[in-house]
């Protein structure tokens, strides 16, 4: 959900002190848990979530229309995670500010987790970070985001279950001009047998291409979700991606919300 507060233009060369706090008491926190009670096997993240940024960074430089663009988010994935807490019955954990800030699904070293450049476009409140500013950002946001997944897979293993791994992605139709021809695709390192049956449960719906490892993959220099929420743990995880321009809408969502949780509860050995 894009912020209703007044957002500052940046002015050029202007940066935010690190020695003040980035985000102010009355701004939200860095994350947030949805039907933090769900019962299902499946633990849903969203990591993507929001084009927010914080109040002290003001646009990042940035006009309005980028920051509405897929740079800034995964476009109508909260929506769709959102109805598949509900369907799943499921926890679903959710940043709540724009990967432009910093990345929750990047590890600490890559350089896109704060992208000075994402696609072609520049990204100016990113530019020459001081250690001092990017440690904060990670302090801020992307540590409070996975320490808490963790301590929630920490709690369920604890108790003796074995969750599922579930973030949810969107992607654009077009990428540096060259189209996509999938509506959908898992992304999965070891979690073969689990992303392979998500696939297959995905492909027998009509007229569908479905992704395997497309439109991206999974690799440990560039993601952190499944590599350290999942694999590391020798938890069954993936990424479902969905082509943004087909839950853009409410019709959207409710369709591929219905359809995933269908394919999901199956891939899991839930009854229907």
């Amino acid at each position: 959900m894009t912020s209703t507060t007044a957002i500052k233009s940046l002015e050029p060369g202007a940066r935010h002190d690190p020695s003040a706090p980035l985000l102010s008491i009355d701004e939200l926190p860095p994350y947030a848990v949805f039907n933090p009670d769900g019962t299902s096997p499946i633990l849903l993240l969203c990591e993507h979530a929001s084009n927010r940024m914080p109040r002290a960074l003001g646009d990042m430089g940035l006009p309005l229309h980028e920051r509405q663009r897929h740079i800034a988010w995964d476009i109508g994935a909260m929506a769709l995670a959102q109805h598949l807490s509900l369907s799943l019955d499921a926890p679903l954990f959710f940043t709540n500010y724009s990967r432009l800030v910093i990345d929750c699904n990047r590890p600490l070293p890559a350089p896109s987790m704060i992208p000075e450049i994402s696609e072609t476009t520049e990204i100016p409140a990113n530019r020459n970070l001081s250690d001092e500013e990017r440690q904060q950002r990670i302090d801020t946001l992307f540590t409070p985001f996975a320490e808490a997944v963790s301590r929630r897979l920490d709690r369920l293993e604890g108790e003796g279950k074995r969750p599922f791994v579930v973030g949810i992605h969107s992607f654009t139709p077009v990428y540096f001009g060259k189209p996509r021809p999938w509506q959908a695709g898992i992304l999965y390192r070891d979690a073969v047998d689990f992303a392979g049956s998500l696939i297959r449960e995905l492909a027998s719906e009509s007229q569908l291409t479905i992704g395997d490892n497309e439109p991206y993959n999974i690799h440990p220099d560039e993601d952190y979700t499944v590599p350290v929420h999942a694999d590391a743990r020798g938890l069954p995880g993936v990424l479902v991606e969905v082509r943004h321009d087909l839950i853009d809408t409410d019709a959207g969502v409710t369709a591929w919300g219905e359809r995933l949780t269908r394919c999901l509860k199956a891939s899991v050995g839930e009854a229907p």
